[in-house]
């Protein structure tokens, strides 16, 4: 999809995964990452994380287990000096503007 991980960056973040060295067929950490991503990037609940990430109870688990073991911060700093400016961007519901700037009246 349109933010999902590009050849170069799982390059990047592949190695830096903990590894299942046992147990059934789990499902593939790049479809996980993407998940993950997506409930970061669009702030939706776990529950609305489209089946093409694999089943969300997985997505989330990975997550919390990562979370745990220290792994994101590896995967930020690694990923932090690949960045395209393109792709950043402000999260204006969190930006503080004069209460003027919604375009509503203000009162002497």
């Amino acid at each position: 999809m349109r933010f999902d991980l590009s050849d170069e960056e799982w390059a990047i973040i592949e190695p830096l995964l903990p590894l299942k060295k046992r147990g059934p067929k789990r499902v593939c950490d790049r479809r996980v990452l993407n998940g993950i991503f997506y409930i970061l990037r669009t702030g939706a609940p776990w529950r609305d994380l489209p089946q093409r990430y694999g089943p969300r109870t997985t997505v989330y688990n990975r997550y919390a287990r990562w979370a745990r073991r220290g792994v994101w911060r590896g995967i930020f700093e690694a990923l932090a000096g690949h960045n395209e400016d393109s792709l950043l961007f402000i999260d204006a519901s969190i930006v503080k503007s004069h209460r003027a700037a919604t375009g509503a009246k203000v009162r002497n």
